[in-house]
Parts: C-alpha cells; structure tokens; sequence
C-alpha cells in the first residue's frame, strides 16, 4: 500500500529523522507533538494549561493537513512528566474533543523532548 507523508507549516517541523505524519490508506499515523509553537520552534509561554492547548492546536494542523481533523482521531497517547496534571488534560480535552472520544492513554515520563511538559500523538482513520 502507498504512504503518503504529510507535511503542514501550521504545525511545528520535525525535530528528528521523523515525519509529522504517514497516511497509509485512509489510516494517518500522526507523529508525537509537544507545545511548539509553529512559527518560532520554541515552547509556548503560559502555563500547562497553554501547553495543553498547543498540543491539541499542533495536532489539528496535522489533522486538517491529512484531510481530516481531531474528531477523526480513533486512538490518542499522551504523554506527561506529572501525572498530577491529568485532570486538567480532561478537562481541555473536552473543549476539543466531543463523545464519542477517541481510544487513549496517559502515561507518566521521566522527560519529553526540548523540555516539554506534555506530548501526544495519535492515530486518524478518514472516512469512518
């Protein structure tokens, strides 16, 4: 089967041998996306909360780059360096996301790239 790599300036460059996303039929693997801000590739200023929201924003780019968009997502994993914040990805999440929501999970790590307090990546079926 043909993959396709997608690619969007409205999301952060790859900072690895990685691309933002392969497209392998109508399934996208999108690559992990920690709070980069596109335009500067440097984390966004605020608090975990702006990062969270940088996340789901960099991850719609992405989305939309592919043809689709986050509520195409059928699996997510995310990514923290304190569990403690958990709740608040919840609670941000639900203002991007609608039931039904995508498969997930969380999980605690010692360290993200650049410093990152979060990351997620996700997998995106289109025309489901």
């Amino acid at each position: 089967m043909k993959r396709e790599i997608i690619v969007t300036d409205k999301a952060p460059q790859a900072i690895g041998t990685y691309s933002q996303a392969v497209k392998t039929g109508s399934t996208v693997y999108l690559s992990g996306q920690i709070p980069l801000v596109p335009e500067t590739m440097e984390l966004v200023a605020g608090d975990m909360e702006a990062q969270i929201r940088r996340v789901f924003d960099n991850l719609a780019a992405v989305c939309a780059a592919a043809g689709g968009t986050l509520t195409d997502i059928a699996k997510l994993n995310i990514f923290l360096t304190d569990l403690s914040h958990f709740p608040l990805v919840n609670q941000v999440m639900a203002t991007y996301f609608q039931q039904p929501y995508p498969a997930r999970a969380a999980v605690g790590v010692a360290a993200l790239p650049k410093g990152a307090a979060v990351e997620m990546d996700a997998v995106m079926v289109l025309g489901g």
